[in-house]
């Protein structure tokens, strides 16, 4: 029988939305016993954005794979005595409430380390301590506040948000980071420690190229951005790379909204590259034969490349491309990702199970390791697992399960 990398940890997910879930599904996904805390009306995103009447949404099911479910009303006296008996059987608590809305339960940093002295307690925040600590986080706000809506877009455009969750679930990812860390170092000290990740930390650390450029601006203009002018501060610059080899995604055939592929212009690709495009003569010329000639026309350069891939669909100019090893990739839908057959393979498009909605598409774990396979579970319904472990692990009755939910405690 597999032995799952996370085997033998409980997780206790008091978390809700994105960033949390986001965080306690990986840790499912890795093999932890990771139980979903809810209130008895749920995660609110059980009922956002519902495609399907009264079943969960796509919104909560896609972030809580492989997880269970109990319900806990933590602002009565027995539900926090409840949630205390939880935290002393867990390795780790998650939560991404507002500041101060776990301690206002009573569960203090202190108290949680004083009920389980090897607890890893992770929170998830909007923000660091200081001026921005009570503000309210939302993932885009968090990719305003964290340096990517300024460098997204075009010179002549507004900042734009992606639509990679890199505020939710980009620091969900750094959350998991944080947490494997704690419970290794407690393998050497046999204590548990508070972990604390903000969003915009997060962000900021997934932009750490675009701080590497506003210091080299202090040397002048970067020759590998396609804009004319500069100002003080980073320029937004497009589809350019924003690393060292010049990338743009160009326009194919027969002109779609996503018929493009992004092309990456390495020194030793531009005489094959000239050669396709029907200019091999440019392979030799000494106004575009280096990379420092082709650094001042990248604008021209990539105009040149588009009047050859304007004229073929994009998976004939990707063969093209790919036969002489030049760096690209086809621009690809959330319609074509879903249908791509070699992602399935990959199990990262993965087809679930669910028994009010039926089978739904999620995305699958993207850390794969050879000796701890996962096997992507259906999500809970809401309080599907409080008979498991309200009486079989913590030992209450039936007549007090019965009681609690009469009284609004689960």
């Amino acid at each position: 029988m597999t032995t799952l990398a996370l085997d033998g940890v409980r997780v206790l997910d008091m978390t809700h939305v994105q960033s949390g879930p986001s965080a306690t599904q990986l840790l499912a996904w890795l093999g932890a016993d990771v139980v979903k805390v809810e209130a008895p009306g749920g995660d609110v995103t059980r009922r956002q954005l519902r495609d399907v009447p009264e079943a969960d949404s796509l919104y909560f099911t896609m972030l809580n794979c492989n997880k269970r479910s109990i319900t806990l009303n933590t602002k009565t006296e027995r539900g926090r005595e409840i949630l205390t008996a939880l935290i002393r059987s867990a390795d780790v608590l998650v939560e991404n409430f507002a500041p101060g809305a776990v301690d206002r339960m009573g569960f203090t940093w202190e108290r949680i380390r004083e009920i389980n002295p090897r607890i890893v307690y992770a929170s998830i925040k909007g923000f660091g301590e200081g001026p921005y600590t009570n503000f309210k986080a939302y993932e885009v706000v968090a990719q305003a506040m964290g340096g990517s809506m300024a460098t997204t877009g075009f010179e002549d455009g507004p900042p734009l948000a992606t639509s990679a969750q890199i505020g939710d679930s980009g620091t969900g990812i750094h959350a998991v980071a944080a947490v494997l860390a704690a419970l290794l170092q407690r393998e050497r000290t046999g204590r548990g420690q508070r972990v604390n990740v903000a969003m915009q930390h997060a962000v900021l650390n997934l932009c750490r190229v675009k701080l590497r450029d506003q210091q080299r601006l202090a040397n002048g203009p970067l020759a590998e951005y396609p804009n004319d002018d500069f100002t003080d501060e980073v320029p937004r610059s497009g589809n350019a790379s924003g690393g060292g080899q010049p990338g743009w995604a160009v326009r194919c055939a027969p002109g779609g909204p996503n018929d493009y592929v992004y092309v990456i212009v390495q020194p030793a690709g531009w005489a094959p590259l000239a050669a396709l495009i029907g200019r091999p003569e440019l392979a030799d010329d000494p106004e575009w034969a280096t990379p420092e000639a082709r650094l001042p026309k990248l604008a021209k350069m990539f105009q040149l490349i588009e009047e050859w891939t304007a004229a073929l669909p994009k998976w004939q100019v990707l063969h093209h491309l790919n036969t002489h090893n030049i760096p690209c990739g086809p621009i690809l839908s959330p319609k074509e990702i879903i249908e791509d057959t070699s992602l399935a393979d990959n199990d990262m498009i993965v087809e679930v199970a669910h028994p009010d909605r039926g089978t739904f598409t999620t995305v699958g774990n993207p850390l794969k390791l050879s000796d701890s396979p996962t096997t992507i579970t259906t999500p809970p319904l809401l309080g599907q697992h409080n008979e498991d472990i309200y009486i079989g692990e913590l030992g209450l009755g039936d007549e007090e399960l019965r009681l609690l939910r009469s009284g609004g405690v689960i």
